[in-house]
Formats: structure tokens, sequence, C-alpha cells
């Protein structure tokens, strides 16, 4: 019987072993520089290839401003993506990946969130996903 009072901390466990496999992967495609805080941004602008405003990242993954901006001045070390000014608004700060970012996209996407996936929901139906996606979205609300 599960222990329904230790749901925080079996889902940290699921984020620690996701976390320790996505790092493996990197490394196994030579991809170290990257880590699993990246994703959601490349995951982002590889569906955005014309570039984002970083105020848009912020808010589109849920995390603050200085945090993004950390974490795409890291991209932009490694040479995975540039940043250049909006045109319409000279304020605001627009990033799209360079083709060494975009080249990562089978990797990250083929690859790695495949096999994540994979590993999450082996022996789990259809049904059981569904329901378990909606479950932790109703329980992500309540924060």
């Amino acid at each position: 019987m599960p222990n329904i009072n230790a749901i925080i901390s079996t889902i940290s466990k699921i984020h620690s072993g996701a976390n320790k496999m996505i790092v493996s992967e990197l490394k196994n495609h030579d991809l170290e520089g990257l880590a699993p805080s990246h994703g959601d941004i490349l995951i982002l602008l590889y569906e955005k290839e014309e570039g984002i405003a970083m105020n848009q990242i912020s808010l589109k993954i849920g995390k603050d401003k200085s945090t993004v901006t950390a974490l795409i001045n890291k991209l932009e070390r490694l040479e995975l993506l540039e940043k250049f000014k909006n045109e319409k608004d000279s304020r605001s700060t627009l990033v799209r990946l360079t083709k060494k970012g975009l080249d990562t996209k089978p990797i990250v996407m083929d690859k790695i969130s495949k096999k994540l996936l994979q590993r999450a929901y082996s022996n789990f139906s259809e049904k059981e996903k569904k329901e378990l996606c909606m479950l932790l979205e109703k329980m992500k609300e309540n924060f």
C-alpha cells in the first residue's frame, strides 16, 4: 500500500531520477554543457525558431527573469542561441537558436525525450497515463 502522505517525496525522487538520466544521456550524446534546466527553453525555442522575447520565455516556462537570464547566458556561451534586439520594441531582447542549437533538436527531442518518456511510462496503459497527468495537473494547481 503506497504512503499517500509521501507524495511530495515521491515526486522529488522521480524528478531526481529523471534529471540523472537526462545528464547521463546528454553526456552520451556529447552535450555535456547542457543541463536538464535548459530543457524547457530549448523545447520552446525548437517551436519558435524565429525567436521569442526573454520575458515571454520566463512566463511560458514559469521561472523568474533572473533564472531565465542565467540559463540563456549559458546557452549563448555554448553557442546554441543568440540574442538580438526586437525591431518592434527596442526594450525587448529576443533569442533564437543558432544552427548549432537547431542541430540539438533531433538528439534532445527524438532520442533523450523519447527515452525519458518511455522509462517514465513503462508498464502504464494509455488510460493510466492520461489519469496520472490529469491528477498531477490538479495537484499543481493547488500550489
